[in-house]
């Protein structure tokens, strides 16, 4: 009895004795459903400075990427390429920030690990720590990590943070940090967002508030210089119908009821996609539309930004230095950009990486790489990134598995993949320096069984890899 997707692979190098090679394809396809039909999908996700989190359906929480603060909860400081399980169970929201994670469990307690440099845990220290430590008993119902501070919201809508204020982010009207909560509104809060060093906030009422630092006029209020290019309470920005919030760096972004998107702040590097770079000076201090409908969410890194579409499209504009737009390219862009074209359900923002959630429950991965936030088992080669969308847990009962099945005379690849699925085949002459060069793309069978025009060459000095394309 195959057990696991490690046996299955060494059951299809043997198996090819005496089958022809498409009756190993559907003998690899059928044994692979069954091995692999009890995975969990990946339900929500999260992107910090240089670490990724995200939760299983099981409830299981998952980390990979800088792990020097102890931000990955597995009692070490090491680097992960690869995702690895911090807690087993109970787990309903995580968030990242620039080098701490927060997360929650189904008994509304809240639980902190990471830096700790500026109270951003709340545990009344300043030490970091790399496990998980639980900070509030319970009743927390949302949660948001910025840089070096933190929101988190009861369910009697009050809201409360933790961490730096040297510029006001906090909303107390003080600008000393504290390192354990502090009520910051009593009531009628439902939604939060921390940026770099600002924080975004709803009422029930649809109003839009924001506090912090504002050089950028990422507040949206008009200023820049407001009590010194901050303000440290928190301010009402637009009066109703908004429904939906995200804080990069220096730039927000907000949703209306009506599906339209907002956007204010920084835009030297096109992350606002009003089509500018910002002029002179090279910002919007006041709400401006970009999108006039059908928008359903919103994402915010450093200098880029991803938003999805009602039809399941992604789409992203910004900084792409490091190919966290998804495009192909490392090339800014200051509108916005189709990167996937559907079934699109999740997406988070990081420093200079992005993730995204499919309708099957599938996650991917783009931009830096150079901490293994990617989760892909690499640290990103020579670049240390990739610019397409990386598929890095696939949907349950449909784990990728490459089989080399020697025929007749020459190399075959046995694949079993994701049925309707695109997969290209990349080839590269050296793998210290890897230059991938796509070969042919195919659509898998209705049995995930995928059958490449183009195979390997095992006369040849040459390298060879899958990679599914969104």
């Amino acid at each position: 009895m195959l057990k696991s997707a490690s046996s299955l692979v060494a059951f299809c190098k043997t198996v090819n004795a005496g089958r022809s090679l498409i009756q190993t394809w559907l003998l690899c396809a059928a044994l692979l459903q069954a091995v692999t039909s009890g995975a969990q999908t990946v339900t929500k996700i999260a992107a910090g400075g240089g670490h990724s989190l995200f939760l299983k359906s099981d409830g299981s929480l998952w980390a990979m990427g800088e792990n020097e603060y102890g931000q990955l909860g597995d009692s070490t400081t090491n680097n992960m390429n690869l995702p690895g399980q911090v807690v087993a169970s109970n787990v309903t929201a995580i968030a990242a920030g620039g080098g701490h994670s927060l997360f929650l469990k189904s008994d509304g307690s809240l639980w902190a690990m990471g830096e700790n440099e500026y109270g951003q845990l709340g545990d009344s220290t300043t030490n970091s720590i790399n496990l998980p430590e639980q900070i509030v008993a319970s009743n927390v119902t949302a949660i948001a990590a910025g840089s070096a501070h933190s929101l988190f919201l009861k369910n009697d809508g009050s809201l409360w943070a933790m961490g730096y204020n040297g510029v006001g982010g906090l909303g107390d009207c003080s600008y000393g940090n504290t390192n354990q909560p502090e009520q910051i509104v009593a009531s009628n809060v439902t939604a939060i967002a921390a940026g770099e060093v600002h924080s975004l906030f709803l009422k029930s009422d649809g109003s839009l508030w924001a506090m912090g630092w504002n050089y950028y006029g990422q507040l949206g209020d008009g200023t820049t210089d407001n009590d010194n290019y901050n303000t440290n309470r928190p301010e009402q920005i637009m009066a109703s119908n908004v429904t939906a919030i995200a804080s990069g760096w220096y730039h927000s972004l907000f949703l209306k009821s009506d599906g339209s998107l907002w956007v204010m702040g920084d835009n030297q590097q096109g992350e606002l996609g009003d089509g500018t770079y910002g002029g002179i000076s090279g910002y919007t201090n006041l709400p401006e539309q970009i999108v006039a409908s059908n928008v359903t969410a919103i994402a915010a890194g450093v200098y880029h930004s991803l938003f999805l579409k009602s039809d399941g499209s992604l789409w992203a504009m910004g900084d792409n230095n490091d190919g966290q737009l998804g495009d192909g390219t490392t090339s800014n862009t200051n509108q916005p950009e189709q990167i996937v074209a559907s079934n699109v359900t999740a997406i988070a923002a990081g420093d200079y990486h992005s993730l995204l959630l499919k309708s099957d429950g599938s996650l991917w991965a783009m931009g830096e790489n150079e901490y293994g936030q990617l989760g892909d088992g690499t640290y990103g080669g020579t670049l240390g990134y990739t610019n397409l969308p990386e598929l890095i847990i696939a949907a349950p009962g449909c784990d990728l598995i490459s089989c080399h099945i020697l025929a007749t005379g020459q190399m075959q690849l046995c694949f079993v993949g994701i049925a309707g699925t695109n997969y290209a085949l990349d080839r590269t002459f050296n793998l210290s320096q890897a230059d991938w060069i796509p070969q042919v793309t195919n659509p898998a069978g209705p049995f995930g069984v995928l059958v490449f025009t183009n195979t390997p060459d095992p006369t040849m000095n040459n390298f060879w890899r899958i990679r599914s394309v969104p």
